[in-house]
């Protein structure tokens, strides 16, 4: 049987060919330590330095602000922790949004436990922060906001700029995760006046287990990890030297080609968009119409069950869904919840993200199989 078409990249995304060239040397015989001064740690800790080099020809910086971690989550562990325990002597309130991801809203929790104060800001029907409500939330003890660039869920890319140019004259520290938008849209840490950056290596076609973490040349943070003293101090630890040269290798493809796969994934989305709204009634498309990722949609089918929808689906097209239904409760993301998004719509939502390797015939093949699926279970509910 052949394998489902494969419409989930914003979970994770395959290995790239040539990251598992560029791996393969550290995988199969350059195995030094990058901290040995003998002639086996020489090559590795080269390597190491290339792929600084190569995240941050795609971020922008200056490598020596790249330091690498285990990926986006530990990324946004410690910017967050890091800078709020940095800096709780000079205040302790934390701005955040509604939508973000899980690894920045549980570290938000986690302080709140330890005695700091965090605002939610809310977001519209598409999922978009306002700067004006992020403004209004800023008190004189604000001391970091974290905004992520682009939902996962819904692709809505969020104002990170202007949110950043509000906060530089209080002194106040923006951090944003980016996970879901490197490789997708322009990144440039510079333009956007953000203070610290995270991103995770298998959104990139890297390996899972790798990620990095951009800290502005003068932020401090508190040390993530103690020991040896690798990456600049902050995160001790013989380095993954296999990932990370995946990461580095990811990263220059990413910048290469950024135009290309741009322009790629967008008009493949919005074909299956368009499949979609000429032949379905009763559906919608959720996030912003024009600030959101080219890979990403996410729509709802009005009084349908997702997990149903993916289960009549699930031997052909590999999708993700924005809510859980079962017997006598639906569980819908906190995404979703945020937006308002009215239950009738949010129990039946499925998110679509493609990628490079992404075809039209795929497009044209998951369209016809999700729109079989929804006329048939509309017709078993007497919709139709």
């Amino acid at each position: 049987m052949a394998h489902p078409i494969y419409l989930d990249y914003n979970g994770t995304t395959p290995h790239a060919p040539e990251v598992i060239a560029a791996m393969r040397p550290f995988l199969e015989n350059a195995f030094g330590n990058p901290s040995s001064t003998h002639w086996y740690g020489i090559r590795p800790k080269r390597a190491v330095e290339q792929a600084r080099r190569q995240v941050a020809g795609l971020l922008g910086c200056a490598p020596a602000e790249v330091v690498f971690t285990s990926g986006g989550t530990e990324s946004n562990n410690h910017a967050i922790r890091g800078a709020a325990t940095n800096l709780s002597g000079r205040g302790r309130h934390i701005i955040t949004s509604t939508v973000e991801h899980p690894a920045v809203l549980a570290v938000c929790r986690y302080l709140e436990a330890q005695g700091f104060s965090v605002t939610l800001v809310p977001v519209d029907s598409e999922g978009l922060v306002h700067p004006a409500d992020v403004a209004a939330a800023i008190r004189p003890e604000t001391i970091l906001i974290s905004l992520m660039h682009a939902n996962n869920e819904v692709g809505t890319v969020q104002a990170v700029a202007e949110v950043a140019a509000l906060a530089r004259p209080r002194g106040i520290l923006v951090h944003t995760d980016a996970a879901q938008s490197l490789g997708k849209i322009p990144v440039d840490v510079a333009a956007m006046g953000v203070d610290l950056l995270s991103l995770a290596g298998h959104k990139l076609y890297a390996p899972k287990g790798v990620g990095a973490l951009y800290i502005r040349r003068g932020v401090s943070l508190e040390k993530f990890c103690h020991g040896a003293g690798q990456e600049n101090g902050l995160r001790a630890g013989t380095e993954n030297v296999l990932e990370i040269v995946g990461l580095g290798q990811a990263c220059e493809i990413a910048a290469r080609d950024l135009e290309a796969n741009q322009a790629h994934m967008q008009s493949l989305r919005d074909r299956l968009e368009a499949r979609f709204f000429e032949t379905l009634g009763d559906i919608r498309r959720n996030g912003h119409p024009v600030m959101r990722l080219p890979n990403t949609l996410s729509v709802s089918f009005k009084g349908l069950e997702a997990n149903r929808i993916l289960e009549e689906i699930g031997l052909e097209v590999a999708a993700s869904a924005g809510a859980a239904c079962h017997a006598d409760s639906v569980a819908l993301s906190h995404v979703l919840e945020a937006m308002a998004l009215p239950l009738e719509w949010a129990k039946g939502t499925l998110r679509f993200s493609l990628g490079r390797m992404t075809t039209a015939a795929e497009i044209d093949r998951a369209a016809a199989v999700v729109i079989a699926a929804v006329i048939k279970l509309r017709k078993a509910a007497g919709q139709v």
